[in-house]
């Protein structure tokens, strides 16, 4: 019998998430909202090529990579969404423009044009949701058991957008609450070499994201996002060195 037209992973397919280090004892949880690229196969590749799959319009290269090194440095959890923002973005809020998206920058999406409600749903219940639920699982058993918490949300950006070179090697950003964005980017300034973006090449808004306004500004929990440009963290030495970087900084911005 085929599967229900509402269920969009099949059973062999990966988790919506993965979490590791899940009983760490620091304060930081790492969160990474586009770390995967994975596409569940009743999508059919949404109509792209497997090297338009590959780029960052699916994905943010190397940022999960980036986070495991962290959550092992830094005895933090981490917690990874696994499927491609093309099916749906998880730092958009569901029925907003930018959740699924039919145009990426300047590449059509076919996969997601006309889509019913059943279709959208699917994607909100089973890629959207139990990510973002284990994330507030994971801060209300904090809170009950009286622990603090500072949330981390990582990221990567493209160094070049629509043809305009970006100088930044990386971006800080936040929205409200710049408590610990404000320390990070001093201390990272104070690196020799290099360009901080001040919420460059993006910022943090209610209209543009979910993660850090839903989990982070309405908690009232220290939060910053991290944005690291891609071709420093394209290889494993580079993974490497900017995890021991902002694994070095990141608590002591949080004193």
């Amino acid at each position: 019998m085929d599967e229900p037209a509402y269920c969009l992973i099949a059973g062999d397919e990966p988790p919506p998430l993965t979490v590791t280090n899940c009983d760490a004892r620091s304060p930081f949880v790492v969160v990474t909202d586009h770390a995967g690229k994975y596409l569940p196969r009743r999508l059919q590749m949404l109509g792209l090529t497997h090297t338009e799959c590959e780029r960052h319009i699916a994905w943010d290269i190397g940022a999960g990579a980036v986070s495991i090194l962290i959550g092992a440095a830094l005895d933090a959890v981490v917690i990874r969404q696994n499927y491609s923002r093309l099916a749906i973005d998880c730092n958009r809020r569901p029925g907003s423009a930018t959740s699924i998206v039919e145009l990426s920058e300047l590449t059509i999406v076919p996969g997601n044009i006309g889509l019913g409600e059943a279709q959208v749903a699917s994607r909100v219940q089973e890629i959207f949701r139990p990510y973002h639920d284990r994330i507030a699982d994971e801060l209300n058993r904090r809170l009950l058991a009286g622990r603090p918490s500072a949330l981390i949300a990582m990221h990567s950006f493209t160094p070049v957008y629509h043809s305009v070179a970006r100088p930044w090697h990386v971006g800080v950003l936040y929205n409200r609450d710049p408590r610990l964005a404000t320390k990070l980017i001093g201390l990272l300034r104070r690196e020799p070499g290099l360009v901080v973006g001040d919420n460059q090449p993006y910022s943090v808004s209610d209209a543009s994201d979910y993660t850090i306004p839903v989990h982070g500004e309405q908690r009232d929990l220290p939060h910053v996002a991290i944005e690291i440009r891609q071709d420093l963290i394209a290889d494993e030495d580079g993974q490497r060195r900017w995890a021991d970087l902002l694994a070095r900084l990141i608590p002591q911005a949080w004193q």
